[in-house]
């Protein structure tokens, strides 16, 4: 037998690389890797960039300040025969987060139905000024705008829409102790804000 001439064909493809060929590759190349390595990384450190952002939005729909303690007036005795409003300076103690706030507050004690005291805050509802009392007229009169209240606090004229706003009180050991709290201010309801 003759020995077999070896044919050269260099541009033709056998008919098993045609096949290897057409089949899609069983892992992503490297770069289809670094790609959604890059993209998960990326997503990844946004999503950390974004928990401050999406904090400081809900921050004022979830936060709750504390709530101010009781603060003492005084005897309860003290307040049992009142013929006109007194004006009592309390302490009002808030934590909010770590910071501790001290203030003082005026209020004003009135003889309410019954004999029992009423205390009065002394912020308008109108614009939030502090209103004094007018001994000689024996009215409250708000500086701001010539708001007048009576002495039980109701509104007699000006622009305020509400009467003076009412606060919270108890008597606890014969001490008259009240709780100051904050109203929305230009609405005709007593509406609690802190």
């Amino acid at each position: 037998m003759e020995p077999r001439a070896e044919q050269k064909n260099y541009g033709a493809r056998r008919p098993l690389d045609r096949e290897v060929n057409s089949l899609p590759p069983a892992f992503p190349g490297r770069r289809s890797f670094l790609g959604v390595l890059l993209g998960l990384g990326t997503a990844g450190v946004g999503a950390l960039l974004s928990v401050p952002l999406v904090r400081f939005t809900l921050h004022p729909i979830l936060a709750k300040t504390t709530e101010t303690a009781w603060s003492d007036l005084g005897a309860a005795d003290e307040f049992a025969a009142l013929t006109s409003p007194v004006k009592r300076l309390i302490t009002v103690e808030q934590r909010d987060g770590w910071r501790k706030m001290v203030s003082e507050k005026s209020v004003y004690v009135t003889q309410g139905a019954g004999g029992q005291p009423r205390v009065l805050s002394s912020i308008c509802p109108h614009l939030g000024c502090v209103i004094g009392l007018n001994e000689a007229k024996g009215q409250f009169v708000c500086p701001c705008h010539v708001g007048v209240f009576a002495p039980d606090g109701t509104l007699v004229s000006g622009p305020p829409p509400r009467a003076m706003d009412e606060l919270e009180t108890k008597v606890e050991d014969g001490r008259l102790k009240v709780r100051h709290q904050y109203f929305r201010q230009l609405v005709p309801t007593k509406e609690v804000l802190a």
